[in-house]
């Protein structure tokens, strides 16, 4: 039996980790939590005890020997020790930071994380808090040039992908130093597919982090990394390089390299994708790129812009994408009689009525009447 496959008591749990105790201490408020755990949250500046909320006027920790031994106890009767409980996690910390230990054992104790990381958030919450999230960041960028240096990236990134939901992401600023940010353009333009999809995701979350903007907008201005992601889309069908320019497009000082690095054409040759969830991430990023005169632009060009996102107003049991394709048209439609034309002709005006009368939300369906009421007035067609 694995140690992580043993059901622990509720009351063997640290509050903060939510794992077993190692070296449980009790506050002078009567709550205990794990030594390492609490002199974490004191060191990261709290100054009140995390169940309670109570000011600690006394910070002092005393060892809880009680609950030591009777969780000693419990360990001992499924054939464990504490320090046996402990040390996968420890050891696997000491192998991946160390310089000691070759690729392969290095690649051997990520594998082991990896496994561990899969069962977040419910199991071992000890991994976020002993920081490992950070620690893969660093190894991420590290290793390149090593030998196996790739797999390392691969191993390490796969682990900090399951992390990062429920990580601070304040490691990625890294990203900002010449030496890691030049790391980052040469695993986006020559590593592998995975390596690539995941780099992509770590993209679309700092671009998601308000605190993380400046970074947002190195990597939005960068022509090399705009140039990659938009390469993922349109040689690979990338769902997470879809995702990655969507989220770069939020802001709006980055829209215009990426629709000048032929984003939006990728985005709509994905609108025909087999994938649902593909085509709608496309779409919505159409809709945000269409805020720029170029993004508009390219799509109305484009041989089967305005037919793919008339498309995407309504399919059948699929109703993801149908508001970002009503928006994209109500853009395109308001400031163009030949997008508004050339719309009606693909068919938008019965894709408006099915949508209306589906189980789409009212939000999307007060979208679709504004479209229906600016064609029927703008338009010379009907």
């Amino acid at each position: 039996m694995k140690c992580e496959e043993i059901s622990i008591p509720p009351y063997f749990r640290c509050p903060i980790s939510l794992d077993l105790f190692e070296d449980p201490v009790t506050l002078w408020t009567g709550q205990t939590y794990d030594r390492s755990c609490i002199e974490r949250w004191l060191a990261a500046g709290n100054s009140t005890c995390p169940v309670t909320m109570q000011k600690l006027v006394d910070s002092s920790m005393v060892p809880n020997h009680t609950l030591r031994h009777l969780i000693q106890e419990w360990l001992h009767s499924h054939g464990y020790s504490l320090d046996d409980w402990a040390h996968p996690v420890a050891r696997i910390k000491q192998i991946i930071e160390s310089d000691e230990f070759d690729s392969e054992t290095k690649i051997t104790a990520l594998e082991d994380l990896h496994s561990l990381s899969q069962d977040l958030p419910h199991k071992n919450s000890c991994l976020i808090t002993f920081g490992f999230f950070e620690i893969l960041v660093f190894q991420i960028f590290k290793n390149v040039g090593r030998s196996g240096s790739l797999m390392l990236v691969e191993k390490a990134l796969s682990s900090a992908l399951n992390l990062m939901p429920f990580s601070e992401l304040g490691s990625l600023n890294i990203l900002k130093q010449d030496d890691n940010y030049t790391v980052m353009l040469s695993l986006l333009e020559e590593s592998s597919v995975f390596i690539k999809n995941g780099l992509c995701l770590v993209i679309e979350a700092i671009s998601r982090e308000r605190k993380m903007k400046p970074l947002c907008e190195k990597l939005g201005n960068s022509d090399r990394i705009v140039r990659a992601i938009v390469d993922m889309v349109k040689q690979h069908d990338s769902e997470e390089a879809i995702r990655a320019v969507s989220a770069l497009s939020l802001l709006e000082s980055n829209r215009g390299n990426i629709v000048r690095h032929g984003a939006v054409e990728g985005l709509v040759a994905c609108l025909s994708s087999a994938e649902a969830q593909r085509r709608s991430a496309a779409v919505g990023a159409i809709e945000k790129l269409v805020a720029e005169r170029g993004g508009r632009e390219a799509v109305v060009k484009h041989p089967w812009g305005l037919r793919g996102v008339v498309k995407m107003v309504f399919k059948v049991c699929e109703h993801e994408g149908s508001e970002s394709a009503v928006n994209t048209l109500l853009v395109l439609c308001a400031e163009s009689e030949g997008a508004r034309e050339r719309a009606i002709g693909e068919g938008v005006l019965t894709q408006l009525l099915l949508l209306l009368q589906s189980q789409t939300g009212s939000r999307t369906k007060a979208k679709a009447r504004l479209l229906l009421k600016l064609l029927r007035s703008k338009s010379s067609v009907l």
